[in-house]
């Protein structure tokens, strides 16, 4: 059975280095809290605590026996899990990252994003039931009104309640212009009626309430994505002073047979079998769609990071395993003893691709938790819309990109384990199939690289993109000056990578056949996202070498300067062969008729 041991050295590393904790702490929005080091330190150390010692040893528990359905008392969570829910949300954690008004703790993204990373590292499944309570507080603090706020938030802040997003259909998975759901107007509420699929903890019994937001279309409502609204429909109703009435008309039918997260239920949920669930529009009539994007969004980003988290478990695991298991000699040995794995060169090249990748997934995603600070909270109006411009840029990377990282991350742990990597005894098997849902719910790859090279680079004609490039190629130029073979082959791997981005942004731009971007749009975001690991792996080098300058912890910062020097030499040349793909367009892609197929 594989443990965890958060990585709170590279955690702090990455945050005070690189995602720039200092110039957050500094926003006026950050001023009672005394954001610092020490803080970070201390959130950090408690987060590793809850991690490794309560959620950690539930995840294999959870696997196996899995979450249950009854007629009689419906969703039951694995053994423990309402225990460590307890535990979780007695120690403030769900509402860490929550404003301070409805009871959160007001903390900044960077530092929230950190205890993401343990959590879902830890124990996936559990992560997905406070993730999507995450997306409903974004949504209902966003456009709520001021009594929704008031009656709902404090209770999901605290995690005292939960939420859930109910988008999908049997007819309407990633088309939502397909939902069928009604909402048919009864005074000032609605009553509701349809069944939605694939609902992400829909129900269970570790708390009393479970707050639904539910697409669907009033009777007036146009065709298409025009026609959708956006609805609060608790579990049970909650009465103006906050206490709960009576049960609404809405429970699981049944729980989805999946191939990993099995401790995460997977509802089918029924609304309105009887005289329809009662529902609370949230903001205008048909602009429900526009409303959820901010609970996607919210999403996207926290399943980005989910694909760093069983990266960095599926490591873990197999860097223990290599450095126990004893399997035959070094390749320059004529005798002597058999070694443990850890020894072997491609070995050593597994575990190298493995490391960097973590490395330079966790860089850019703190660092692009810190935009979404500076976007949220800095006092000038056009330095936050550069940052947002550029958190709506990378998020589709974050979550394109980093699962689909995080899946060949954990296929390699399977490698490394050999034969007993493919039986379930060790857990590398675990992590492979939690993992293969990263990259399908929350939007798939296709749908992220689409938005990225359709929609994004468009909006405002790349100039964001090239934007990042030359702050890119600036640190790229600044390698110039650094002593050192290690530092040289950085520059040299980023240069050639920073170049492939460029040239691949300008196709993209300058060619007018939408079928021929799409074609190639997966690899468009798989190469910014080699090439925005390169540039943070760079920048972690810049910072380890001032540090090995200064004397400080060497076994580290010598490690740093490796790992982005095997990222350099070793993954970011698929950038160039990336570009090659693009360059060649779609034609291939697309020139079978369908009977060829």
């Amino acid at each position: 059975m594989t443990t965890y041991s958060a990585p709170t050295r590279d955690m702090q590393f990455v945050i005070n280095e690189l995602a720039g904790l200092a110039e957050v702490a500094a926003l006026p929005a950050f001023a009672e809290q005394e954001v610092g080091p020490g803080l970070l330190e201390a959130v950090l150390e408690e987060a590793a605590k809850l991690a490794t010692e309560v959620l950690a040893p539930l995840n294999k528990v959870g696997d196996i026996q899995g979450a249950r359905i009854s007629p009689e008392n419906g969703v039951i969570p694995a053994d423990g899990f309402a225990e460590a829910y307890h535990q979780f949300i007695e120690g403030g954690w769900n509402g860490i990252g929550c404003p301070a008004e409805f009871g959160g703790q007001g903390l900044p993204e960077i530092i929230n994003t950190a205890t993401q990373e343990m959590w879902n590292s830890a124990n996936m499944s559990f992560a997905l039931c406070p993730l999507l309570n995450a997306g409903a507080i974004a949504a209902i603090s966003h456009v709520g009104s001021a009594e929704q706020k008031a009656l709902y938030l404090p209770k999901m802040i605290s995690g005292e309640w939960t939420g859930t997003m109910n988008l999908t259909e049997s007819q309407a998975g990633s088309d939502l212009s397909a939902v069928r759901t009604r909402a048919v107007p009864d005074g000032d509420q609605y009553r509701i009626f349809g069944q939605k699929i694939f609902i992400t903890w829909g129900e269970h019994n570790m708390t009393p309430n479970t707050i639904h937001l539910v697409l669907a279309r009033t009777p007036d409502a146009p065709e298409g994505v025009k026609g959708i609204s956006l609805f609060i429909v608790p579990k049970f109703l909650v009465n103006p002073d906050g206490s709960l009435g009576a049960r609404n008309d809405v429970h699981a039918v049944s729980l989805e047979h999946k191939l990993g997260i099995h401790a995460s239920p997977t509802c089918v949920m029924a609304f309105g079998d009887q005289d329809g669930a009662v529902g609370y529009r949230v903001g205008e009539e048909n602009k429900g769609l526009a409303y959820m994007f901010i609970m996607m969004n919210e999403a996207r980003f926290k399943v980005g990071l989910q694909g760093l988290a069983i990266a960095e478990r599926a490591y873990q695991a197999a860097r223990e395993y290599a450095r126990d298991r004893v399997q035959g000699r070094t390749v320059n040995a004529r005798s002597g003893d058999r070694v443990t794995i850890i020894h072997h060169p491609d070995v050593r090249r597994m575990l190298m691709t493995m490391k960097s990748q973590n490395e330079a997934m966790r860089a850019l995603a703190y660092v692009v938790a810190g935009y979404m600070d500076l976007a949220r909270y800095h006092p000038d109006a056009a330095t936050r819309k550069v940052h947002q411009a550029r958190v709506d840029l990378l998020i589709p990377v974050v979550k394109g990109w980093f699962t689909e990282i995080g899946i060949d991350i954990a296929s390699l742990g399977v490698q490394v384990h050999g034969g007993m990597g493919f039986v379930e005894e060790t857990g590398a098997c675990q992590h492979l199939r939690d993992s293969r849902i990263m990259t399908i719910y929350e939007g798939t790859t296709g749908i992220q690289a689409a938005d990225l090279a359709g929609r994004k680079l468009n909006m405002d004609q790349g100039a964001t993109m090239r934007a990042l490039i030359a702050e890119m190629e600036t640190v790229a130029e600044s390698l110039g000056q650094a002593p050192g073979d290690d530092m040289a082959a950085i520059r040299a791997g980023l240069c050639d990578g920073v170049w492939a981005l460029a040239e691949a942004t300008q196709w993209i731009l300058a060619t007018r056949d939408a079928n021929s971007v799409m074609a190639v749009s997966v690899d468009y975001l798989m190469l910014a996202g080699t090439v925005c690991g390169g540039w943070q792996m760079a920048r972690a080098a810049q910072a380890a070498q001032r540090k090995l300058m200064a004397g400080d912890d060497p076994l580290f910062y010598e490690a740093k300067l490796i790992s982005a020097r095997f990222y350099a030499e070793h993954v970011l040349p698929k950038a160039t062969a990336l570009l090659s793909s693009i360059q060649k367009g779609g034609v291939s892609i697309m020139a079978l008729t369908e009977e060829q197929f």
